[in-house]
């Protein structure tokens, strides 16, 4: 039996095995806790690594009034598990310390579940700080001591927990620096336009405390960027807050501690404002003359300060009338274009006491359409990384070109000294034309958005000055500078990487540095686009693709904590949903755009865009095993199959979708030919996909009726594709589905008839070597699974081959062309072509998640999801003697480091407490295994192909002979 239906096996089995959701912590079975009674105590042998409640460590807000909580443990020995909790909430630390949950006893819980266990009690308040522990039983019930104290803080409910306060903005625009402007002109533009952005804020409030300080907390939600200070410091290390959504639909506000800041005396805060995305009233415009755009409006900022004082009193600082509007030296800000900031207009002191603004006017009290205020909770961003320049030399044009060695988004810090009022101008870009004597700014898209990426910086003085922009970030490797007086120094310069600050959790290294720099370059890509969504690109247009997300979806699961983020994402994809007739125009239906969030919306997801609101659930209940995910999304997400459906054809196949994106030599204009999968095979492929993904989702909600009906349409659909588009190979005894591509998608979603599979096998074999001379042709589709499928198939020889042929195309390929970021499209370069659209894509990350589920071989199962029972079986190329894989699950560190030794393959592993890991070895490779050095005798059925191994928790050294 191959591969594949081992897995189609467990996927089987798994839908009988979780006919039922899981249980809260509520539903768990209660057990007679004996309050008079010493319970039987393994005192240090458990140790508790890690508290969260949704997602975080000790979190200064939470969403909602119904915190679920997880505990990562570690424990010696083996097959150590959880049979049972006891979870204490509390409204002091000192009932706590007394073992009292005056909030919440969840009393002793017969449950294993150590992860996402809802909170039981009665209503919270918001706004409220609460304190829990937890301890628990293992297997042998013993228990464990009680875990560290941790906290929580519910959020603001409601409009009048905002004491009044409003939204402002400001009065009127007092710019008058004559670098307030810029051109914009579109591809369709003859000739640009000048124009400028909205307005920058700055706003300040004076107060008195006059008492002793015990917390200071700011709530702070903007439509457009902002920073808070207070006494001149800075609030947090954020960047870029709040993050974007649809803010007539949702908007954020973000809790920041600013206790450090506050005097007990005189204080004075201060608002910076910049547009963000909601201002954006430059880029993309439709003509010269058009007033449309895609800007919401001037951007508004909501502020409260919350102070608590020692007495037991408090009191609300907020946004309101008699806040005073300071002009400032931010002149222009766009999220495309940059920004200026003329240094000549800077107002020292603005947000410090003592400062004079007497001559300022009162800000405007605005009333903007807002949709719900929610607590931001995704990881914040911030400046993670500082790279220093690599190299600095001439262009053509005379001016320096800074090269910082490393595709990013993010921004430049300067530092100069030259005369008062001298324009000091950076030209941000990916790339250098090929003769690399002069910048290549056609990646970066000012033809599509109107507007290049720049940074200008006006002196204000003739001092030496320091400088780095507030309210935008760019994609590039270059900088070209312009308006210095003398070569730049190197450590004048310095470039940030700046996005969402997602905690990394997994890794991978192999002995073949090539797959390692494949790996880096994987996680550059994504990193570079985390801004709040997972965006297409960092320069050019910024947006949150679905077809894109969905693509990269699975590798940045494996590599980065992103199940707040996720989250997140799928509030903004479904406050974008648009009404829409059906294919057969008998009913409307709610459905995705192409692009979530923002008004950049383009049209109706096409299918294998529009199953990023699927697939994304999907992945996400995988990796994190929280069915809450599927719950807030179900009903959405049958409407959504509903009406995919409604684009079957006669012939049972779905018409509908975008195709394989991006295949080598692809220009959608130029040469739309070279994408060989038809758009409406891959969509279908992709459908068959999401209906066993739905059947699953419908047994976990016990939605039985959905569940016989997509039974049918299953059967029903797999028969249709295999009708219509499995064919012979002319000349050959080969047959496939007229692609790599769409083999590939067809053997990864089991498509293929099991008698059929090896003469399927052979066809895409045939395509890689004798058609296409050891090369791939498959776009995002089709390379996201083409290693992991040749794998399945034992062919991971064949898989590593076609990823490090040095010739194009290959991935190997494109890092020999020097790029640290995987670009959009992919042509052969070493014919001296220029570059074109984006150089940093993360839709083309997608297939490094064969790193981890193939060459790692960690790979979550719908048994026990969010690694709470796990694949371990990694296939290997010869090519390849060893490596060390290592992800962060809910429940602990999963790790594998294995090598091989002539014939001799062995894989050190840890699986974390409460889990189970199961290796699917053949019976031939079963019959040699040595379990830390002892020989093995397992439950090897007569005659049967697989001998699993299944190991709970614990270190192990797993070996046995190659075949």
């Amino acid at each position: 039996m191959q591969r594949p239906i081992l897995f189609s096996l467990l996927f089987i089995l798994s839908l009988c095995t979780c006919g039922r959701a899981p249980k809260t912590a509520t539903s768990g079975n209660l057990l007679p806790y004996p309050s008079n009674q010493q319970e039987r105590l393994r005192p240090g042998a458990i140790a508790f690594e890690r508290l969260l409640c949704n997602y975080a460590e000790n979190p200064m807000v939470i969403d909602g009034l119904k915190p679920r909580f997880s505990w990562v443990v570690s424990a010696g020995g083996t097959n150590r598990y959880q049979s049972a909790y006891r979870l204490l909430v509390s409204s002091a630390p000192e009932l706590l310390a007394k073992d009292v949950g005056d909030v919440w006893d969840s009393g002793k819980l017969a449950a294993a579940s150590s992860v996402h266990n809802e909170f039981g009690g009665e209503s919270l308040e918001a706004g409220k700080t609460y304190y829990w522990k937890v301890r628990i039983w293992d297997e042998a019930a013993l228990a464990s001591s009680w875990s560290p104290v941790q906290t929580f803080t519910t959020g603001l409910q409601g409009e009048e927990a905002w004491t009044g306060a409003r939204w402002i903005t400001v009065p009127a625009d007092e710019r008058t620096s004559e670098h307030r402007f810029r051109n914009v002109q579109t591809g369709k533009m003859e000739k640009p336009i000048s124009a400028t952005s909205f307005p920058a804020g700055y706003f300040r409030r004076e107060f008195i405390t006059g008492k002793k300080v015990t917390d200071a907390t700011v709530y702070v939600t903007g439509l457009g960027y902002y920073e808070v200070y207070l006494n001149g410091k800075k609030v947090g290390d954020h960047k870029l807050d709040p993050a974007p959504s649809n803010y007539d639909k949702t908007a954020y506000y973000v809790v920041l501690n600013a206790r450090e800041h506050i005097l007990e005396d005189a204080n004075t805060l201060g608002i910076k404002l910049g547009n963000g995305f909601y201002g954006q009233n430059l880029a993309f415009k439709r003509d010269p003359e058009s007033e449309k755009n895609l800007a919401y409006g001037p951007p508004a900022v909501r502020l409260m300060l919350k102070i608590r004082y020692e007495d037991g009193t408090s009191e609300a600082i907020v946004t309101d009338g008699s806040w005073t509007s300071v002009p400032g030296p931010i002149v222009f800000d766009n999220i495309y274009g940059g920004e200026t900031y003329d240094a000549r207009f800077s107002n020292k002191g603005w947000n410090e006491n003592g400062y004079d603004d007497s001559r300022n006017r009162k800000v405007t009290v605005t009333s903007p359409v807002v949709g719900t205020l929610k607590p931001q909770v995704i990881p914040p961003i911030r400046k993670l990384k500082a790279l220093e320049p690599q190299k600095i030399f001439r262009a053509t044009n005379g001016n320096w070109i800074i090269d910082f060695g490393q595709n990013i988004a993010g921004w430049i810090r300067l530092s100069v000294r030259e005369k008062a009022g001298t324009r000091v101008h950076l030209q941000l870009a990916e790339a250098l034309k090929r003769n690399e004597d002069a910048l290549f700014l056609g990646s970066t898209g000012g033809g599509a958005s109107g507007l290049s990426q720049q940074l200008v910086y006006v002196c204000g003085s003739d001092a030496r000055e320091s400088w780095e922009p507030s309210f935008t970030y760019h994609g590039f490797r270059y900088a070209e500078v312009e308006g210095l007086s003398q070569r730049p120094r190197k450590e004048d310069f310095t470039a940030y990487l700046v996005s969402t600050d997602v905690e990394e959790t997994g890794d991978f290294q192999c002995s073949d540095s090539l797959l390692n720099r494949m790996l880096e370059v994987s996680k550059w890509t994504v990193v570079d686009n985390l801004h709040g969504i997972p965006e297409d690109c960092p320069h050019r247009e910024k947006c949150g693709w679905l077809g894109d997300a969905h693509a990269a979806a699975e590798f940045t699961l494996y590599n980065y904590d992103v199940a707040s983020f996720y989250e997140k994402y799928m509030e903004d994809i479904r406050t974008q949903f648009r009404r829409v007739k059906g294919a057969k125009e008998e009913k409307d239906f709610l459905v995705p755009t192409m692009i979530a969030p923002g008004r950049r919306t383009s049209t109706i997801a096409k299918l294998d865009w529009g199953v990023a609101a699927i697939y994304l659930p999907w992945y996400h209940y995988l990796h994190y095993g929280n069915e809450q995910i599927v719950l807030d999304n179900y009903a959405d997400m049958k409407q959504l199959t509903a009406y995919y459906l409604s684009f079957k054809n006669a012939d049972g196949i779905i018409e509908n979708g975008m195709g394989d994106w991006c295949p080598p030599r692809w220009d959608r204009r130029k040469n739309p030919s070279a994408m060989e999968c038809h758009p409406v095979v891959s969509a279908t492929a992709y459908f068959y996909d999401i209906l066993k993904v739905m059947k699953t989702f419908s047994v976990l909600v016990e939605d039985e009726q959905y569940t016989r009906f997509l039974t049918n349409e299953i059967s029903d659909l797999r028969a249709a594709f295999n009708r219509v588009y499995q064919e012979p190979i002319p000349g050959t005894n080969h047959r496939w589905y007229g692609s790599q591509t769409a083999t590939v998608m067809a053997m990864q979603f089991d498509l293929v008839p099991g008698e059929e599979e090896q003469s399927v096998l052979n066809g895409l074999i045939y395509d890689i070597e004798e058609v296409n001379n050891g090369h791939h042709t498959v776009g995002i589709h089709g390379n996201r699974y083409l290693y992991t499928v040749l794998s399945d198939y034992e062919k991971a020889d064949l898989a590593y081959s076609v990823l490090t042929n040095p010739e194009f195309p290959s991935q190997a390929f494109i890092l020999n062309t020097g790029f640290t970021t995987w670009p959009e499209r992919q042509f052969d370069w070493s014919t001296g072509i220029e570059f074109s659209n984006s150089l940093n894509h993360p839709m083309h990350s997608g297939f490094a998640a064969y790193f981890y589920e193939r060459l790692g071989g960690i790979k979550p199962v719908i048994k026990g999801p969010g690694y709470k029972e796990f694949i371990l079986d990694p296939l290997v190329p010869e090519a390849i003697d060893h490596a060390d894989t290592r992800i962060s699950s809910p429940f602990g560190v999963i790790e594998n480091k294995w090598k091989k030794q002539g014939e001799l393959f062995s894989m050190q592993l840890t699986i974390p407490f409460n889990t189970t890991a199961i290796l699917p070895l053949s019976a031939a490779r079963a019959g040699t295994v040595k379990m830390n050095g002892e020989s093995w005798s397992g439950n090897a059925v007569p005659g049967a192909s697989q001998t699993p191994i299944t190991l709970g928790s614990g270190t192990y050294t797993v070996s046995y002979e190659l075949e």
